[in-house]
């Protein structure tokens, strides 16, 4: 391997740590919970089983081949999620990082079965009309990346039933950002539904914000 494609490596495992310290400093996701994966060759990059995030090192990083192995002898175990998170990949590839997070309200409307409709119009944010939630399994299930996969083919954004959140980006920054979003909107949501039954938008304005999002700031004229 060359001095440049090492270079790349070590670049993306920093990178990897720095999300998932970032994520935890936030609050999005508390202790060990939660896990954070970039794109990297035919496969992915993953935060470790089972480690503070405070103690990864980059050899500590994962890498986890395309058809779901790990090559390196030596290599530290996986996040057990990691099954969804190549799912994620193969069901989204114009998308380069996933953030899965335990974020207190997403997953207090997770466990409560409830999905985030358009309340707000910036729940267009998450690539739709609302932010779905998908079916409970067992983590670390195969049966439990077939669910996230579906609800991840036309959204950026799930909830998980009785499990938390997962965001993607085409970055890990934006992977980040977005699941700080969809936290932000399930508080208000939460908050909402505690007044009474929530006004929703109709599917026609949800469709004209997500297209102005596609412009929206320095993408293109406002």
């Amino acid at each position: 391997m060359g001095g440049k494609a090492k270079g790349t490596e070590a670049k993306a495992r920093r990178a990897v740590i720095e999300t998932a310290l970032a994520m935890s400093r936030s609050g999005l996701s508390p202790g060990r919970s939660g896990n954070v994966s970039c794109r990297f060759k035919d496969g992915m990059l993953i935060t470790p089983t089972g480690m503070a995030y405070a103690d990864i090192r980059p050899r500590d990083v994962v890498f986890v081949d395309g058809k779901g192995a790990v090559p390196a002898k030596k290599s530290r175990k996986p996040s057990s999620e990691w099954r969804f998170h190549l799912a994620a990949y193969r069901t989204r590839p114009d998308m380069n990082a996933v953030v899965h997070t335990h974020s207190l309200h997403a997953t207090v409307l997770a466990c409560a079965r409830k999905p985030i409709p358009a309340f707000h119009y910036m729940v267009a944010v998450a690539g739709g009309k609302d932010i779905p939630l998908v079916a409970y399994d067992t983590f670390g299930t195969q049966d439990l990346a077939r669910h996230v996969a579906k609800g991840l083919s036309h959204r950026n954004a799930c909830l998980m039933a009785n499990h938390g959140q997962i965001a993607l980006g085409t970055t890990l920054n934006a992977a980040l950002e977005l699941a700080g979003e969809v936290e932000v909107l399930a508080e208000q949501y939460c908050k909402v539904i505690a007044l009474g039954k929530p006004r929703i938008l109709p599917a026609a304005e949800m469709a004209r914000v997500s297209k102005r999002f596609k412009t929206y700031g320095q993408r293109g004229q406002d």
